[in-house]
């Protein structure tokens, strides 16, 4: 069949099927459930419209049920056994990640991407929502920040894999290196720092996201405020760090944890630059290189993983709910 026949076949059968859903579970819930009939039709009419959330609300559910909860469930039952499944080991899986020193060391270098991104980020983000604010050719200039965005991860590290060449003809720092008449380094393979300029990658790529969304916080300030500041004497850095950041504070934290959570998971980076080598191991990319060998760790360390993720998201859920109040 051809793949755009098949297309159509699955749009048409999604799209029916939800709207047959809907107009099905609605009809029975009103005529065969609670029908208004009887001697206090109005009680079935309210219990109806009370259960009628929950039909539309199910489908993203059971959605979230079968592809999210089932999922996590299952990956902490199956981290008990070993790789093939059928000998329980308890935490056996677990006390070969804590014996393990490249573990230890890819948890220390999460450590640090958690500590050195989202602040970068975040920064930048704030510095360049301000100052871009501030001049004609601003979204000129705020397209050119945020166009990293469009760039996969991967992409993103070819390109500063070129930068980082250890060849002066295409290595950025190297040029520069050779400008000076010093020799030539591969900076991903300089121990512990090598680790931050993989982390300049994405900074550069989330800063654009952080400046949007800071730049409309800073738009969404009262007037009223900035104009009394002024009209007390205030200057322009008083201005932007006692007025204005105070105001948008709970949008920073916002932009800091989806950021956090961002790093947590990251993998691309590592992968197509280092590969992990040279002491740039993260967890996502140690999980990736125990995933197919005779090993049953690989499990183990995506259930480590989503326990650090956890707290994060639930901290981005409140601080998010608290932004829309």
């Amino acid at each position: 069949m051809s793949p755009i026949l098949q297309g159509i076949i699955t749009i048409v059968l999604g799209v029916g099927g939800c709207v047959t859903y809907f107009y099905a579970s609605n009809l029975i819930l009103d005529k065969v459930i609670f029908p208004p009939k009887g001697s206090d039709p109005g009680r079935n009419i309210n219990r109806a419209n009370a259960v009628r959330p929950w039909l539309f609300l199910f489908p993203a559910i059971f959605a979230l049920g079968l592809y999210l909860a089932y999922p996590v469930v299952g990956s902490a039952w199956r981290s008990l056994f070993d790789r093939d499944g059928a000998q329980f080991i308890g935490l056996g899986n677990y006390e070969k990640l804590a014996a393990d020193p490249t573990f230890r060391q890819a948890v220390f270098n999460n450590f640090l991407w958690v500590l050195v991104v989202p602040a970068a980020a975040t920064f930048f983000g704030l510095m360049a929502a301000q100052l871009t604010d501030r001049i004609k050719w601003g979204n000129i200039a705020k397209s050119l920040i945020f166009m990293p965005m469009a760039i996969s991860f991967v992409g993103a590290s070819l390109i500063w894999k070129f930068v980082y060449a250890n060849n002066p003809q295409i290595g950025l720092i190297n040029a520069i290196r050779d400008y000076f008449q010093l020799q030539p380094i591969d900076p991903l393979q300089i121990p512990f720092w090598n680790n931050f300029f993989l982390m300049v990658i994405l900074v550069w790529i989330q800063t654009g996201f952080a400046m949007v969304i800071l730049s409309a916080a800073l738009r969404g300030i009262p007037e009223e405020t900035i104009e009394a500041a002024v009209l007390d004497g205030a200057n322009p850095f008083q201005l932007f760090f006692k007025i204005k950041v105070p105001q948008i504070m709970p949008t920073i934290v916002v932009v800091w944890t989806t950021i956090t959570i961002l790093v947590l998971k990251v993998f691309d980076i590592v992968y197509a630059t280092t590969g992990g080598n040279f002491g740039t191991q993260i967890l996502p990319s140690y999980m990736m290189q125990y995933m197919f060998r005779d090993d049953g760790r690989a499990t183990a360390v995506a259930f480590v993983i989503m326990i650090i993720v956890l707290p994060v998201m639930i901290w981005n859920i409140i601080q998010a709910r608290k932004e829309t109040r």
